[in-house]
């Protein structure tokens, strides 16, 4: 369910969950170091392998400050946030970065280990879709281990299609034309 008109310039977008909690979802700000601090420490080693491809003991310098490469470039990087409780909460994110022309972007998401199952990965990347699309990115993709079937099942079930990542049977390649 979602409420609102999407709008990257402001406070956006309310999501319902399948359990009926309800998380804000907005751009990345400088000020969201502390609350991305707290949610990054908070993620499984798992999930912290299955989003960087390797064991990573703190949040990456360019998380809060996206730069895209090129003349046409840009970066969308979305997050949610749960207010149940004292203070904002960071639930989960999703960001897109584009190629040098514009046309192509990568995307990543990732979703706190006990918000998982509830629908919100999949309506973080709707998001990130429906922008790439607005704003003419004609290809997105994102790499994914082998193993995260669950990213997998998702990209497939938004009509990415499931490829061999070029040098290395551990990764994959999902790729959606837009």
């Amino acid at each position: 369910m979602q409420h609102d008109d999407f709008d990257l310039g402001t406070s956006l977008r309310i999501l319902a969950l399948r359990d009926g909690r309800i998380v804000h979802v907005r751009t990345i700000q400088s000020q969201d170091k502390d609350i991305l601090d707290d949610a990054f420490q908070k993620l499984g080693s798992e999930s912290r392998y299955s989003r960087f491809f390797g064991t990573v003991r703190e949040v990456p310098d360019d998380i809060l400050q996206p730069e895209a490469p090129g003349p046409h470039g840009h970066v969308v990087a979305l997050v949610a946030l749960s207010n149940a409780g004292a203070g904002d909460i960071m639930v989960g994110g999703a960001r897109y970065v584009t190629s040098p022309s514009g046309e192509n972007c990568e995307f990543a998401v990732t979703v706190a280990d006990d918000w998982r199952g509830l629908g919100l990965a999949r309506q973080l990347m709707q998001q990130l879709i429906n922008t790439a699309r607005e704003r003419e990115v004609r290809q997105m993709e994102g790499t994914v281990l082998a193993t995260n079937t669950g990213m997998r099942g998702l990209a497939k079930r938004l009509g990415f299609k499931d490829g061999p990542y070029p040098g290395d049977y551990s990764l994959r390649l999902v790729t959606l034309e837009l």
